[in-house]
Parts: structure tokens; sequence; C-alpha cells
């Protein structure tokens, strides 16, 4: 009985002791194959701390003479405050938070209008602003928060709550986060009011930042990185643009991204610009209608100090955050070109890099396991090897988008370029082959924008467009990289538009056709600049001129039982400005080829057209 009350006594007393340790337990992120894991203590939303305050910046965008400060917005457990926890953070900056000014009539540019004349005025629609808070979005926040993140949002210059002023893709827009990465490593000044004097800390930061985004909310990550900010260690940008003459423009053409036809950078200014009313006649006056109106040139689309200061790729010397790159081969909003001429100026600066391509379209982040273990390895120091994984993952064209192939690199470095040669055929058609003959001559078509690319592709015969096709592939052909034709024409007027698309044949018309059956990638270009991007010069007509410029990257594979096809046209009724009908374009085909990146090489080619 004696010992059997001691046995209780001491039962009892470990109890208390267990309860006791267990009380003293803080919740901590837990990690499991390299990947931040879901911790309970941490997913207790009604328990997740909320708060808004105001960074100021280095800059003065609205004229008010006061350092402009950005809206952020904290979201964080409860133990940043309970047990004194501290947490790396992922940041997500914006535009769009407060709402945009919708696609009204009139918001985009007339396009059909003679090459070299203005197009008419457009309208300026006023964004009206959703609520008295922007609206956050709450996608990341339940992503991250409860793998033990701390995750911060901030509307940039001239955009819902921030002050400044709008100027997509100037200074002002890599400066904002750099102001926001500051305050959240202990540099900066942030306070709770837009104006006042009281003071925020962030005390809750380990000073470990990491970035993403999709689209422009890609574009900001970037941006904030090539600042060579402190605390920034890992973005992970989504459809990027990363420069808004490849935007805009292509190869000195004037050019409006798929889906948005007249769209140019000073339109998708007064898309976004929804900070605070008194202020936008200054902003409008200082950056659109002085600024972009002076810089951006839709008469001859060349390259000036305007563009050349919107593009990421000049800024590149200070970056050294972590690099996992996300885009669709299909997207031709965003095309995949900002991507890879990114990627490849990180890689060459021998930045921890990886790349992630869909064959889809617009947006698509990488796998969340991906995800993950980059931000696991980048913010938190758990070393998970992620640097030794593959440098690029890729989705091929029958799979699901979270189970990319490996690949040592992309482009693949089994792929070298193949060059294929014009041969004339019947009915404006003809033959794409390694073999180069002599004395083939010259074939003209005339520019009509009313059929599109699409229409010309599926056309037997047209006067519109040149076709030249191999043979049928009897075995599949993997093209990985960039393709670049050389092209020597004549125009019969002194400004022409060049479009080059490169197709697999025949069409699929039918309801299920997948995005990458028909269409491989394109290219455009104006010929004004066959010598020099910056500087064009009218055409003489009948003169011939010689140039070469690059299509858009991609990465398929070309199934066996199809013909690759090259199509050359002029007016993109989805892409380019369209001048009246009947400007004629001819083709000297002796000086005419195209290099196609082939894995395999020439080798592989050659196999695959043995009939």
């Amino acid at each position: 009985m004696k010992n059997t009350l001691k046995n209780n006594f001491y039962i009892a007393l470990l109890l208390v002791l267990v309860s006791c340790v267990k009380a003293q337990e803080k919740a901590v992120p837990i990690f499991e194959n390299g990947e931040a894991q879901i911790v309970k203590a941490f997913s207790e939303v009604d328990s997740w701390i909320r708060s808004d305050l105001w960074v100021e910046t280095e800059f003065d965008t609205d004229g008010d003479g006061k350092l402009d400060r950005m809206h952020v917005a904290v979201t964080r457990p409860q133990q940043t405050d309970t047990e004194g926890l501290k947490l790396p953070v992922i940041y997500i900056s914006s535009p769009y938070f407060a709402g945009v000014s919708g696609n009204v009539e009139g918001l985009f540019w007339d396009v059909k209008h003679e090459l070299g004349e203005a197009a008419k005025d457009r309208i300026h629609p006023e964004v009206v602003r959703r609520g008295k808070r922007p609206i956050i979005s709450n996608s990341h926040i339940k992503k991250w928060v409860p793998r033990g993140y701390i995750v911060v949002h901030s509307s940039s210059p001239g955009t819902g709550l921030s002050q400044g002023a709008p100027t997509v893709g100037g200074d002002n827009e890599s400066l904002a986060p750099k102001a926001v990465i500051d305050w959240l490593c202990g540099r900066g000044k942030g306070f709770s009011s837009p104006d006042g004097d009281e003071k925020v800390e962030a005390f809750w930061s380990t000073g470990k930042i990491g970035m993403t985004g999709t689209s422009y909310n890609g574009t900001i990550p970037l941006a904030a990185a090539t600042t060579g900010v402190e605390g920034l260690e890992a973005i992970i940008p989504i459809a990027p643009n990363t420069s808004y003459y490849h935007y805009y423009r292509s190869n000195g053409l004037v050019r409006s991204p798929g889906g948005y036809l007249g769209e140019d950078i000073d339109v998708l200014y007064d898309f976004i610009h929804s900070g605070d009313e008194a202020k936008r006649p200054y902003n409008n006056k200082t950056v659109r209608d002085t600024e972009m109106k002076n810089g951006m040139d839709r008469i001859t689309g060349d390259y000036n100090e305007f563009w050349a200061s919107r593009d990421y790729l000049n800024d590149m010397e200070p970056m050294k955050a972590a690099l996992l790159m996300s885009h669709g081969f299909n997207d031709w909003n965003v095309m995949p070109e900002h991507s890879y001429r990114i990627y490849k100026a990180a890689k060459d600066k021998g930045l921890p890099t990886q790349v992630y391509y869909h064959q889809n379209g617009h947006g698509g982040p990488p796998p969340m396991t991906m995800m993950n273990r980059w931000f696991t390895r980048y913010l938190h120091g758990i070393k998970n090897g992620v640097e030794n994984d593959a440098k690029a993952w890729i989705v091929r064209e029958n799979d699901k988008r979270d189970e990319p192939t490996t690949y040592k690199d992309y482009p693949n470095p089994d792929a070298s370029d193949v060059t294929l040669f014009l041969n004339p055929g019947a009915l404006l058609s003809g033959k794409l082959t390694t073999i180069k003959e002599k004395n083939l001559g010259k074939k003209t078509l005339v520019d009509d924008y009313n059929f599109s690319g699409e229409d010309l592709a599926k056309a037997k015969s047209s006067v519109n467009r040149l076709l030249f096709v191999t043979p049928t592939l009897t075995e599949d052909i993997h093209i990985s990289g960039i393709p670049n034709i050389t092209i020597k024409l004549a125009s019969s007027k002194p400004a022409a538009n060049v479009s080059v698309w490169l197709v697999s044949l025949p069409w699929n018309d039918k309801s299920d056709a997948k995005i990458t059956d028909n269409i491989i990638t394109r290219g455009w270009a104006d010929p004004q600049n066959h010598k020099s991007l910056t500087k064009s010069e009218p055409l003489k007509s009948g003169k011939f001129y010689k140039m070469s410029f690059d299509m858009i990257p991609d990465d398929q594979i070309i199934q066996k039982g199809q013909q690759i096809g090259l199509m050359i046209f002029s007016s993109d009724s989805q892409f380019t400005l369209l001048p009246n009908p009947g400007t004629e374009l001819t083709i000297d085909l002796d000086a005419t080829s195209i290099n196609l990146p082939i894995v395999g090489g020439k080798l592989a080619f050659n196999k695959a057209m043995k009939q």
C-alpha cells in the first residue's frame, strides 16, 4: 500500500513536470525533406496579427515636397508577439491592390493607321479605388504563414494608399520595395500613418526576405533585386515584365502585348493610377504627359534612353538574390524572352539560379515543392541542397504543371543550331530544307491585316504570305532555345511590318486542340531598323535590305507526322499596327534562312526527315 502511494506520487509529479515542459514549448518552424511544413500553431487564422503602416522612401515623385511613403500590410503569427519569435518574410508588392481603370472604350491606342503617322488621341480614364483600404490578396498569406513565414504586402508608388506617382518601370518602382526591405531589416523608417510621426518597428523580422508575384507583381521582385538591397535573399518572379521595350516593341517595331491590341506604357499608367486623387493631376502632367509622351515614340519604335531606363537587364550588376524564374512558353502577353534574358544574366553572374517553364499561357507559378525548397534554403537557411538541383524544369506537352521534366539547363545543352533554307514551290509555298540551292529568285507577298496569322497558316495558298515547310517528320524533333531568322527583303513603301511565325502543320482546328498544337513561336521586326535598333531610316522602294533578329524562345517537341512551317507575312492583326492593305514585300530566297536550335543538331533533324 505504501509503495503504491509512493508510486502514484511520482507519477503525479512526473505528469506535472511534463505539463510544465509542454507549457514552456514554443512554436517553431518545422522542416521535412528540405521543405517548411505547416505548423498547427501558426495556422490559427483568428490569432494572426494584421497591421498597416507606411514606410518612408528616399524619393518624392508626387511633387508635394515630402518623401513618399508606401502603404504596407503585415500578417504574422501571434507567436511573434507572445513568444518573441522572429521569422523570415515573404513580400509581395503590386500596383493592382486598389483596383484598375478597366478596359473602357478609347483607353487603348487606335492601331489602324499608316506606319510613321501619329494615331488619334485616346482617352484617359480615372481609376476608382475599391474601398478605403486596398484589397490585399490572401493567397500568399494562406500559403506561407502556416509554414513559418510573415507575409508582407505593399502597394507600389501612386497606387492604393501608397504615395508618389506610378512610373511603370521608373527608378521609384525599384526604390520603393527597397525601402520596405530596409525597414524589415531595421534600417528604414516605418510609421503608423501616412503623415504622422509615430514609428513602427519590424521587431519580428529575421532580416531574411524573399519576394514573389506574377506579371507586374513579378516584375517588382526583380526591380528590388537590381538595387542590391541587403536582406533580399531570394526571388521567384512569375511571368515578369523585365523590359518595357520588349513588352511594347519588337526589333524596332511597335507591337502590342497579346490580347491587348493598342496598349502602350501610358495606357498601363492610366490603368493602375489608383493613388490619391488630389495628386493625380501633378503625376499625369509630370509622368504620363511629359516623360512618357516624349520618350515612348510610337512613330519609329526605336530603342532610346527612355526605354533603356526601363530595362532591368541594364541594372543587373548589383543583384545578388537567388533567382527561381517561372514562365509559360505560350505566354503571348509577357513573352518568355523576358524571363530568359534575366535568367541568363543572373546565371552568368554566378548567382544561384533555376528556371521553370510550362507550356501554357500567362502566369503559372512553379510547383509548391520548388518554391518551398527555394525559400526554405535561402530564408530559413536549411541546407536542403536546392542549389544542386537541376537548373531547368520544363513541363512537357502532355504533362501536368506540377510534373516538370528536369534538364541540365535551358536552352538544352544538347541543342545546336540547324540552318534551314528556303526553296520555292507552287502556289506561294515552298520547302524548308538544310540544302542551300542557288538562283532561287524572289517571292512577293501583299500586306493585308484583314487576314489573321491563323487564317494565313491554314490557307492552302495566299498572296498575303509566304510559307515554307519541311517534309513530314518521321521522328519527333525537340526544339530548345531561340530561333533566329535572317531575311533579305524589299518594300514597295517607306515603312512595313515584318511578321514571322513558326508553325506545326497540318493546323489542328479541332475543339480539343492543345495550345502547343499549332504555333511553335513568333517574331516581329521593323526593316527600317535593319542597321540599328536605335535609329531607323525610311526604306527605298524596290531596294533590298538584309536583317537578322531573334524569335521568341521556346522548348517544344514537334511530333512525328507533322511538318514545321516558316510563315513570312507583314501586318499581324493580333500584335502590330495595321496600315491600309497593299504594301508589297519581296523576299530574296537566296539570302533568307532560319536557324533552329534542335536537340541532337543536324544529325537528329536529318534523321527525322528521312522518308
